[in-house]
């Protein structure tokens, strides 16, 4: 699978603008050969991103990022090519989209105090049966004219000071790690140097990942810190980790381009010889 290779995007199946259609459509205009379709513990998107990228000569990723709370601190475990039909991630991942959904109920009912949105502002902007959250609470407020886009949104009213923020469930990086690798899956740990969250997973806590079946740091993305950068890769040289760089691609949702950062070939190998849940869709 020689050519680009971007291992992390979301289409509008959680919070991305494009449709795993246009998404891949994209993907191909951007000169990808390979891309993963990650959105968040949601599997919906993969059968129509496979459909989109027949004949195209582009290879699409199974993928998820699935949500895990480590202490006070959001932590996203990106996995790959597991068994999407495997019970225990059908309802893991069901309980994680509820307890998004009646969070960001809870987030609207506190911010309808002090801003003209509702409920059905939110719900306008995001798709049936997709994961629905923050960025659709971002995105009401953008159509509603009270931030410019959902970067604004995030560092004003939906900043986790602005006292209209709770966390929701999620299980913990360790559990998660655990179901990806029973579902045959490939667990890679998202973006994990973000504004000195390497400080956040010590390496106890990353050595303990490893043991469980983790196979990789997600390094190069454009929200690690250069510090954590180089952290990241000591303990990726430590524990024989897979290296991987993605976009974080979510559409016109955020600035994040396609291709901006991408995996060695040499890692995509890694991560497909390691699962067995699923397998690449080579269009």
């Amino acid at each position: 699978m020689p050519g680009l290779i971007d291992l992390h995007t979301h289409s509008s199946v959680s919070d991305g603008t494009e449709t795993p259609t246009e998404l891949v459509r994209a993907a191909v205009a951007a000169g990808l050969a390979t891309v993963a379709i990650t959105d968040h513990d949601s599997t919906a998107g993969w059968q129509e991103a496979f459909a989109a990228a027949s004949g195209t000569g582009l290879t699409v990723i199974p993928g998820m990022e699935l949500s895990t709370n480590y202490g006070p601190a959001s932590v996203h475990m990106l996995a790959y090519l597991f068994d999407p039909t495997d019970k225990t991630v059908i309802a893991e991942t069901a309980r994680i989209r509820d307890g998004r959904m009646h969070r960001a109920e809870r987030i609207v009912e506190r911010i309808a105090v002090d801003y003209d949105i509702t409920w059905a502002d939110v719900l306008a902007q995001s798709v049936d049966g997709g994961t629905l959250g923050r960025p659709h609470i971002a995105d009401a407020l953008v159509a509603k004219g009270l931030v410019s886009d959902r970067s604004a949104a995030f560092e004003s009213i939906l900043h986790w000071r602005s006292g209209y923020y709770e966390k929701y469930y999620a299980p913990s990086p360790l559990e998660g790690v655990r179901m990806i690798v029973a579902a045959g899956g490939v667990p890679v740990l998202a973006h994990p140097a973000t504004h000195g969250r390497y400080r956040v997973i010590e390496e106890r806590a990353i050595a303990e990942l490893v043991a469980a079946g983790l196979v990789g740091l997600e390094i190069h993305h454009r929200d690690n810190t250069e510090d954590g950068k180089v952290r990241l890769y000591e303990l990726a040289t430590k524990y024989d980790l897979v290296v991987t760089g993605s976009s974080d691609y979510h559409g016109e949702g955020k600035p994040n381009r396609l291709a901006e950062n991408t995996t060695e070939p040499e890692a995509l190998e890694r991560i497909v010889a390691a699962g067995s849940g699923s397998a690449p869709y080579r269009g």
